[in-house]
């Protein structure tokens, strides 16, 4: 008796020589022109939604990746936005949030993106003039921005793409996402001078950064316009570790007793703030109030009495991806630029 024949797998056609599928298997698949393939893949604006989504999956299925040297002789792109961070300590993962936010919003695009790390000991410029001399991506991303930073400096000097997290003095020229560090300073003394606090000490970010001077600007001038006492803290900043945070508010409790409300900036200070609060014999919401922004819900399960304002650090990633990826393709339109007002509601 004959042996039937088994049916064979439908071959994938226009492979390369080592058996990658190419823009021709995709269009071949798809019945649609390589043009019109390449097209949507880059995500041209010509090319209809259902079309791309279609390109796309198939691309997906059939495990398509595009050749990076080819894509660079072509368009002269790498296709790649580097997100440029320092790598501090993040207790509560800020960083973790920025960076998955950051790829979510180059999810269905042609960029990918890299975290290129740079140390504290480090010159900043290094890794950003590195990524321009090199061309390796084609926008960069960047956060703890200064007033009159030397990279945007560099970077718009040079007309290379770029993004910042924070704005500088001439943020009105250049695209950007910035928390409104100023109103939430202003909405802290509020909430507090309402609970009938009058002696406010601040742990801010540090000063050398836009976000830390435009916190204190707002505490300082609510702080004056109530008519109550606000201090600064100097010697810590909100990205000062956690022990030194707990020794240096248990001093300043001991000093000066009277003080009966704390602003924080970030989430590990408002638990150091905390902490010393208690080992100095307080409770918060009763002798002490905290006040603090964080970026994830978690204070308050921690503490439920401390006051808190959301920071919205996915919605930053994700403008700033669409805001890296206008420079990169329109430069001379208008720099895509937001600026997230914090809520008159706590949380």
């Amino acid at each position: 008796m004959e042996r039937e024949k088994s049916q064979p797998e439908p071959a994938m056609t226009n492979l390369t020589s080592d058996g990658k599928p190419t823009l021709k298997t995709i269009a071949k698949l798809s019945g649609l022109a390589v043009p019109t393939v390449s097209r949507a893949l880059n995500d041209a604006p010509d090319i209809g939604a259902d079309t791309k989504k279609l390109i796309r999956k198939i691309a997906n299925d059939i495990g398509y990746v595009p050749n990076r040297a080819g894509v660079r002789l072509r368009t002269g792109r790498t296709n790649v936005i580097s997100l440029v961070m320092s790598t501090e300590h993040d207790l509560m993962s800020h960083t973790a949030r920025l960076i998955a936010s950051v790829a979510s919003g180059l999810r269905d695009t042609p960029f990918h993106l890299i975290v290129t790390p740079f140390f504290p000991d480090q010159d900043p410029m290094d890794p950003v003039r590195y990524i321009v001399e090199t061309g390796s991506a084609d926008a960069i991303i960047m956060n703890q921005i200064q007033p009159n930073d030397p990279r945007v400096t560099y970077l718009m000097e040079r007309k290379f793409p770029f993004a910042t997290h924070g704005r500088t003095n001439w943020s009105d020229t250049h695209p950007y996402y910035d928390y409104d560090n100023k109103a939430f300073g202003e909405l802290a003394v509020e909430g507090l001078v309402a609970r009938g606090r009058k002696d406010i000490f601040v742990i801010a970010p540090p000063a050398v950064h836009s976000y830390g001077q435009h916190l204190m600007a707002g505490v300082r001038e609510r702080g004056q316009a109530k008519g109550v006492n606000v201090t600064i803290a100097d010697g810590i900043t909100s990205d000062t570790p956690s022990a030194e945070v707990v020794a240096h508010v248990r001093q300043v409790l001991n000093d000066r007793p009277q003080i009966d409300a704390v602003i924080t900036a970030s989430t590990s200070s408002a638990m150091a703030a905390v902490a010393a609060l208690e080992q100095y014999g307080a409770h918060v919401g009763q002798e002490i109030d905290v006040f603090s922004k964080e970026a994830m819900p978690f204070l308050k399960l921690f503490r439920a009495d401390i006051l808190t304002i959301s920071e919205l650090v996915n919605d930053a990633g994700e403008f700033l991806a669409r805001a890296a990826i206008q420079a990169i393709r329109k430069p001379d339109e208008t720099p895509m630029q937001k600026l997230e007002v914090p809520s008159q509601d706590t949380v």
